[in-house]
């Protein structure tokens, strides 16, 4: 980083971005004008001069990160990315909103435009996710290099984010803040865009307090810097900025910076400046054509491109260039030096999986028991410790939930600067890989995103199936990026038991089944969890999955220990049979497959025909071919049954018309789990009158 002096072709680049925002907002017709305006010089001197970026090469393993936290300004980036160099064209400014084919859509899309790294929607999550990032950084560093210096490993970099107020009053701002300060996240430096302006008008009425206290009070350091001057007239300083962003820089090397610019939405679009109907709606032809004219654009021409200002900003690719060979050579020599260490970092970064993967598996299934009672949970947690033995990449750990999630691994240290060790957890250093989140469910799933987006490694986080919901949304932020996060949620159903109804799932898995591009699992015991963590790991697709597990006991089934390793990875399929046609087809999962065969063997006396079918995860299952699904799931059998303890919604398209779902339309229940599940019917005598009533129906 050099000393930063601002030039005339640096103000008209600043200016032909905040023409050119606000031109491809009025084309679209839609959008966010005032924030990508105002925000033009903050985004301008970032890519500048701070962000290590190569244009040339949007993936470079080197380069810093940047998160627009509030993606409805995403104009503010794209502009910035044409101006660089990456591929954006004045056509993709000109298509900004424009339908499926646009690389410039309303919000930032991970995957879609180069130069963006992850897909910022719902306030508050780009903030979360990338501290995430700034853990993942440390994480790979001290997988592949820790005993170098930070700053001189070529897996040091650093991250930059922009935010505003909406962000900070999501609550989920203030969980991840706590938690960046308390690993010392040093290389992690947010922008606060103060503009004071939302939907609704002035911010004063809902955020009063002051941000930067309340940073402090987390262990941020903080500062701020004003384009509004004392006398009340705007100046858009941007080598007053540089200086407070390299004092920051250079003051707190251990502390994640908070940086507070105060602004004018749309500044200088007269009539639209500091007014809240310039954050959410075009600014209006009149407008634009007076912005035009204050900045010395002709109002009657759109998209004007300042050549030679453009030309400045382009040599932004030139410098990326040379922070490339220079890091080049950097990378070169630590993997001469280091070769174990490099072929792990080409198989992460690969996705491929260790030797011995699959043998730890097998080898832990040798260990299991037919007929014992195991919890599925437990199971799970046996699963991880196997193959984070040959998985170094593997981490994560838990939402204050470990001992019950068995999201503990053995002997890991945890993620955590030395000084943050207890009695309960002795041995802490920055590079361990036990996960400790705090009660802190949405912010865990937006850390172990921003992990996943940010390095190569493969974090898992777990809490009860119930604060799944506290979650969701980034859940459903990793469906939307296809990026292979792995939720561990433990004690799945009613059976719970005495904690009651606020901590017995009943919706849950109905409700996660609907969020497309989500992998929801739910394995019927040991076996089958072993396999379900195989093939999750295995499979070619990147979707996240969810392994819903229980907290009782459930045995270990001869049936699955004979084809759980072919059929779990199907996502149904036949685990009890009969000789020809079956008169029901029985379905269930997780716990409640236990009951399902005992039914069949109780309809087996009874001289009726029942083929039981595992069903772990409806996804999987939606995947395979017509011809396996007919095989599993006969269209001539038209009495059918599921079984589960839950809502009954994702069932019906297997079910048919004369189907009977066994399943808990109502909340959980107080009392033990095992009577809590007699006393819903969720037992195998239940399945059986469902059965016969299935059939009955069916034959009249």
């Amino acid at each position: 980083m050099t000393e930063f002096k601002e030039t005339e072709l640096d103000e008209r680049a600043i200016a032909m971005a905040k023409v050119l925002s606000a031109d491809a907002v009025e084309k679209a017709g839609s959008g966010h004008p005032g924030s990508p305006i105002s925000l033009a010089p903050v985004a301008y001197t970032l890519y500048q001069h701070f962000i290590k970026h190569d244009p040339n090469d949007p993936n470079w393993e080197g380069r810093d990160r940047f998160i627009l936290s509030g993606g409805h300004a995403s104009l503010t980036q794209y502009v910035q990315l044409y101006f660089s160099g990456y591929g954006v064209t004045l056509d993709d400014l000109k298509h900004f909103r424009g339908g499926a084919d646009t690389r410039t859509p309303g919000h930032p899309e991970y995957g879609l435009t180069p130069g963006i790294e992850m897909t910022t929607g719902p306030l508050g999550q780009g903030f979360a996710s990338a501290i995430g990032f700034a853990y993942g950084e440390r994480f790979q560093r001290g997988l592949l290099d820790p005993e170098t210096p930070k700053e001189d490993s070529p897996f040091y970099h650093k991250i930059w984010a922009i935010c505003g107020e909406g962000d900070i009053e999501e609550g989920i701002s203030g969980e991840a803040a706590a938690l960046a300060a308390n690993q010392k996240l040093g290389n992690l430096t947010v922008i606060f865009d103060a503009n004071r302006i939302q939907i609704e008008g002035d911010t004063n009425l809902v955020l009063a307090e002051d941000v930067l206290k309340r940073f402090q009070a987390y262990g941020w350091y903080t500062d701020e810097f004003s384009f509004i001057q004392p006398d009340g007239s705007y100046k858009e300083d941007i080598e007053g900025l540089a200086d407070v962003i390299a004092k920051a820089e250079a003051a707190a090397p251990d502390q994640p910076k908070l940086i507070k610019v105060h602004s004018l939405i749309a500044w200088p679009t007269p009539g639209k400046t500091n007014d809240p109907s310039s954050h959410g709606s075009k600014l209006g032809a009149e407008a634009v054509a007076g912005l035009k004219k204050v900045l010395g654009y002709d109002p009657e021409e759109s998209f004007h491109v300042d050549e030679e200002a453009l030309a400045h900003a382009r040599k932004v690719a030139e410098r990326g260039l040379e922070a490339h060979k220079a890091w080049d050579e950097k990378f070169d020599a630590w993997r001469k030096a280091n070769p174990d260490k490099a072929a792990l970092y080409d198989r992460i970064k690969a996705g491929e999986l260790p030797e011995g993967f699959d043998k730890a598996i097998d080898d832990l299934e040798a260990t299991f028991e037919v007929g014992k009672g195991v919890a599925t949970r437990g199971a799970s947690g046996s699963v991880l410790n196997a193959i984070a033995a040959v998985m170094p990449e593997l981490w994560g750990g838990s939402a204050d939930l470990g001992g019950s999630n068995k999201t503990d691994l053995k002997g890991a240290a945890t993620f955590a600067p030395a000084e943050c060790a207890t009695k309960q957890w002795p041995n802490c250093n920055e590079f361990g890989r036990q996960l400790h989140f705090g009660v802190r469910e949405f912010t865990m799933g937006c850390i172990t995103n921003g992990i996943l987006l940010g390095s190569h490694t493969r974090p898992f986080g777990g809490t009860f199936f119930m604060f799944s919901d506290y979650e969701r949304s980034a859940v459903r932020l990793a469906a939307l990026m296809e990026i292979p996060n792995l939720y561990v949620w433990t004690h799945d159903s009613v059976a719970v038991g005495e904690d009651g109804p606020t901590h017995q799932p009943v919706e849950h898995l109905a409700s996660f089944r609907a969020i497309p591009q989500l992998e929801v699992i739910r394995p019927a015991d040991a076996f089958e969890t072993a396999e379900a963590y195989r093939y999750f790991f295995e499979k070619k697709n990147t979707l996240p999955g969810a392994m819903v597990l229980t907290r009782q006991g459930v045995p270990v089934l001869a049936e699955t220990a004979a084809k759980a390793k072919d059929g779990v990875k199907k996502g149904a399929y036949v685990l009890v049979d009969t000789e020809g046609t079956p008169d029901v087809i029985i379905m269930a999962s997780g716990s409640e497959v236990q009951w399902a065969v005992a039914a069949a063997k109780t309809l087996a006396e009874k001289g009726t025909k029942a083929r039981v079918v595992s069903f772990p995860s409806m996804e999987w299952f939606e995947e395979q071919d017509a011809e396996y699904k007919e095989a599993v799931l006969p269209a001539s059998v038209k009495a059918r049954v599921s079984v589960e303890a839950g809502v009954a919604m994702p069932w019906y398209k297997y079910l048919g018309s004369y189907g009977k779902p066994v399943s808990i339309e109502q909340f959980g229940l107080q009392g033990d789990g095992a009577q809590n599940m007699i006393d819903l019917g969720i037992t195998a005598e239940h399945v059986v009158e469902a059965a016969e009533a299935s059939i009955a129906e069916a034959n009249a």
